[in-house]
C-alpha cells in the first residue's frame, strides 16, 4: 500500500520459525559415529538430549543457566529483612514519641517513658507489648501501624497474587471469606469428590483473586502449593530466634481475627494435596540487601522452582523423559526461547521413536533394530572405504554374497540383478543381433584378443574372466573386434545383457570371539572391535544370510552377544580374558551347524588368563598352567571338529604372541597383527576371501 514504511530485521522473539527440524537421520548418524568410536550407547542417546544435535541446544545449556539463575537467587539479599524492617521503624516510633512525651510535663509523660525505657529486646515483643500503648504522638502512631499494615499486606500478597487492591481497600472481610470457601472447595477434593462445579462457582465469586486464571482445580493447588511452599521454606531458612522474631510478628499482624487460622488451615491442606513439594528445606540466603518479607518468600519459591526445573532437566531418575519437563516453568524461569528449545527436543525424542529409530527399556533409551541395522551398514561401508584404499581392487557389495556355483544356464538381465553376467551369451547377443547391419565381425582367433589372451573362454587382462564380467559390468560398454577388424567395435545394448544362473553356495558358520577386558578399552581398542563385529553381523545379515553368526564376547566369563547388546556394551574393571570359554562357545554354535563351513575368528589384545572351573571364572596372571591346558584343549575339540582358527592380536604382547604361534602350529589358522584402525578390513577382507573359496 502507497506510503506504508516497512523496517527489517534480525529475528529476535525466540528461535528462527523458519530454520527447519532436526534431521533424525542425522541425529541417529551422530550416535552411530560416537558408539562405532567407541563411546557408550546410553550415554550417547542421553548426550544425544542433553546436549542437543548438531548446531542445537540441549538439555545442559538449559540446566547450566538454571544452576546461574538459582546462585544469583541465593545472592539476592537477606532473608530476615521483614525482622530488620520492623525494628527499625519501631525505633524510629519510640524516637519520635519520646520526643514527643518529653515536651509534655505531667505524669503520664513520666510514665509512658518508663513503659518506652522497659521493652524487651525483642522486636517482636515489643510490638506485641505496644499493642495496647496509648501513643501520645501521632507520627509514632502511624509508624507502628506500618509495622503490622505492611507484615499483614506482605504475608496476605505472598500467597494471593491479586490481594494487592483488596488489602489497599482494607477488605480483610473478603479476603477471610475467599480463604473460607478455598479451604472448603480443597478439602471436597482430598475426599476425592468431584469438584469441577464448585471450582467454577468459586472462580466466578473469587477470581479477581486470581490474575493466573487457573483452568482447572489442580492448576490451582499447583500454584497456592508453590507459594504455601516458598513461605514455609522462608521460615526454614532463618536462625531459630529469627523464626520466633517472625512468627510473632506475623501473629501480630494478622491479629486475633479468623484468617491467621484460615491461612494455616490453607498450608496444611496444601501440603496434604502437594507432599511431593520441598516443604521443609532451607537456604542460605545472603547478599547486599534486606530482603521483605515478600521479596524473601519470592526468592526462596524461585530457587525451589529451579530446583525442580534442575531435577526435571537432570533425566537422572529411572524411566525418565522428556515429557516430564514442565514447559511453563522452563518459560517462566528461563524463557520462551529456552521453552522452545526443550519443545523442539521433544518432539526429536518422539520423531526417534515413531519413525521406530530408538525404543524405550527400563533404562532408558536405547536402539531400535532399524537403527541397528542402519549402524551395520555404516560401519561396513567404513571397513569397505578402508578395503579400497588400502589394496587394488574392491569388495562390491552388491556382488559380495552373489558369486554362488554356477549350473551352465542363463537368463535375461533384468534391473537390479546381482547375478554375474554371462558373457559369452551376451556378446552371442550383440554379434546376432548386428549381423544383419552389414557389419562384418571378426571372431578373435583361440588365444588372442585386442585386450590380452582368451584362455579357456576368459578374456585375460581385460574385463572378462570365468566366463563373467567383474564388477558386474563390461568396461567401456563395447568388446573391440580383434585382429581382423581392428577399431571395428561390437556394441553391447541392454537386450544383450545376459546373467548365469548360480545355486546357493554353501553355508558357513562363523563364530566371532571379541576380547572385552578392559585393557581393550584403556587402549583405544574398543571401538574399532565395535565397528568390526557390527560390520560383520551386516554383512553376514544382508550379503550371506545362508551363514550363521554368532558373536561372542570375552572377559572373565564369555556370552553370546546380539547386535543390540554388542552395541550398547560398556567396559567394565573385570580382570580376565577366558578365551577357553569363548572357545566352548563357538564349539557349541558350530555343532549345531554341522553341515556349513565352520569359521572361527578371534579378536584378542592379551593371552589367556581366565577359565572356568567348576562354572565360575578363575583369573590369575601370570597365566596358570590350567588356564593355558583348558584353552590348548578347546583348540584341539575344534581342531578335531575341523574349524580353522584365525586370529587378530592387537598390540604387542610377547606372551600372546607366543600363545597364538603355537595354537596356529597346532590348528593350522593364521595370525594377524593389525594396527587397531585396520581391524575390520582385516576381518571382513578374511571372511569374505574364505567365503569366496580364496583362503
Amino acid at each position: 500500500m502507497a506510503g506504508n514504511r516497512f523496517r527489517y530485521g534480525a529475528w529476535r522473539d525466540g528461535p528462527d520459525p523458519l530454520a527447519p527440524p532436526y534431521d533424525v537421520r542425522a541425529a541417529v548418524d551422530e550416535v552411530g559415529e560416537r558408539v562405532l568410536a567407541g563411546d557408550s550407547l546410553r550415554d550417547v542417546l542421553r548426550d544425544l538430549l542433553r546436549q542437543g544435535p548438531r548446531q542445537g541446544r540441549g538439555l545442559d545449556e538449559l540446566r547450566a543457566r538454571a544452576r546461574r539463575m538459582r546462585r544469583d537467587a541465593l545472592r539476592r539479599g537477606n532473608l530476615d529483612g521483614a525482622v530488620t524492617r520492623a525494628q527499625q521503624l519501631l525505633d524510629q516510633a519510640i524516637a519520635a514519641e519520646r520526643d514527643e512525651l518529653g515536651r509534655r510535663d505531667d505524669m503520664d509523660a513520666r510514665f509512658n517513658e518508663a513503659v518506652l525505657d522497659n521493652l524487651p529486646r525483642s522486636t517482636s515483643r515489643a510490638v506485641e507489648e505496644l499493642a495496647e500503648y496509648d501513643w501520645a504522638s501521632d507520627e509514632a502512631r502511624g509508624l507502628y501501624q506500618q509495622i503490622l499494615d505492611g507484615l499483614r499486606r506482605e504475608v496476605v500478597e505472598q500467597r494471593f497474587a491479586g490481594m494487592k487492591q483488596a488489602l489497599e481497600n482494607g477488605d480483610f472481610q473478603g479476603v477471610s471469606e475467599m480463604v473460607s470457601d478455598l479451604n472448603d472447595l480443597l478439602a471436597r477434593h482430598a475426599r476425592g469428590e468431584n469438584t469441577d462445579d464448585a471450582f467454577r462457582r468459586f472462580m466466578e465469586k473469587h477470581g479477581q483473586f486470581f490474575p493466573e486464571n487457573p483452568e482447572n482445580i489442580d492448576e490451582l493447588i499447583d500454584s497456592l502449593a508453590r507459594r504455601a511452599a516458598a513461605a514455609e521454606r522462608l521460615m526454614r531458612s532463618l536462625s531459630p530466634q529469627q523464626q520466633e522474631e517472625l512468627s510473632r510478628l506475623m501473629d501480630q499482624a494478622l491479629g486475633e481475627g479468623p484468617l491467621r487460622g484460615q491461612l494455616a488451615e490453607l498450608t496444611d491442606n496444601l501440603r496434604a494435596l502437594r507432599p511431593q513439594l520441598n516443604w521443609g528445606r532451607g537456604e542460605r540466603v545472603r547478599g547486599p540487601g534486606d530482603l521483605g518479607y515478600g521479596e524473601a518468600a519470592g526468592a526462596l519459591g524461585e530457587i525451589g522452582d529451579l530446583d525442580e526445573l534442575l531435577d526435571q532437566l537432570g533425566q537422572e531418575h529411572p524411566g525418565a523423559t522428556l515429557d516430564d519437563i514442565d514447559v511453563e516453568l522452563v518459560e517462566r524461569q528461563l524463557g520462551r526461547s529456552a521453552a522452545d528449545d526443550v519443545r523442539r527436543l521433544r518432539e526429536l525424542e518422539r520423531e526417534l521413536t515413531r519413525q521406530g529409530w530408538v525404543e524405550r527399556d527400563e533404562e532408558g533409551l536405547t536402539l531400535s533394530p532399524k537403527a541397528l541395522r542402519r549402524l551395520g551398514r555404516t560401519a561396513l561401508a567404513q571397513v569397505f572405504d578402508e578395503l579400497k584404499s588400502k589394496r587394488q581392487g574392491q569388495h562390491d557389495l552388491r556382488d559380495a554374497g552373489a558369486a554362488g556355483d554356477l549350473i551352465g544356464s542363463s537368463r535375461r538381465w533384468e534391473f537390479g540383478d546381482e547375478q554375474p553376467l554371462d558373457v559369452v551369451r551376451t556378446i552371442g547377443n550383440a554379434v546376432r543381433r548386428r549381423a544383419g547391419s552389414g557389419i562384418t565381425v571378426v571372431r578373435p582367433r583361440p588365444g588372442a584378443s585386442d585386450g590380452g589372451a582368451v584362455q579357456g573362454g576368459a578374456v585375460q587382462g581385460g574385463a572378462v574372466q570365468g566366463g563373467m564380467v567383474q564388477g558386474g559390468a563390461v568396461q567401456g560398454g563395447a568388446v573391440q573386434g580383434g585382429q581382423g577388424r581392428p577399431g571395428l567395435p561390437v556394441r553391447l545394448e541392454p537386450e544383450d545383457f545376459e546373467v548365469a544362473e548360480t545355486e546357493r553356495r554353501a553355508s558357513a558358520a562363523v563364530a566371532l570371539c571379541v576380547d572385552l577386558s578392559y585393557s581393550m578399552f584403556a587402549d583405544g581398542r574398543w571401538g574399532p572391535m565395535k565397528q568390526t563385529a557390527l560390520a560383520l553381523s551386516h554383512l553376514v545379515a544382508t550379503q550371506f544370510p545362508q551363514d550363521s553368526l554368532q558373536i561372542i564376547g570375552f572377559g572373565l566369563h564369555a556370552s553370546v552377544l546380539s547386535q543390540g547388546q554388542l552395541a550398547a556394551i560398556d567396559p567394565t574393571m573385570e580382570k580376565g580374558t577366558n578365551l577357553q570359554h569363548a572357545l566352548n562357545l563357538a564349539g557349541r554354535h558350530l555343532r549345531r551347524h554341522p553341515g556349513a563351513e565352520p569359521v572361527v575368528m578371534i579378536v584378542t589384545d592379551g593371552e589367556p588368563t581366565a577359565h572356568l572351573e567348576n562354572g565360575e571364572g578363575v583369573f590369575w596372571w601370570p597365566p596358570l598352567p590350567e588356564t593355558v591346558r583348558a584353552t590348548v584343549q578347546e583348540v584341539d575339540h575344534l581342531t578335531k571338529f575341523g574349524a580353522t582358527l584365525n586370529f587378530f592380536m592387537l598390540g604387542e604382547d610377547p606372551g600372546l604372541q607366543r600363545f597364538v604361534a603355537k595354537v596356529a602350529e597346532r590348528n593350522g589358522g593364521r595370525v594377524f597383527s593389525p594396527d587397531a584402525d585396520e581391524l575390520g578390513r582385516y576381518v571382513v577382507d578374511d571372511y569374505v576371501r574364505a567365503r569366496r573359496g580364496r583362503r
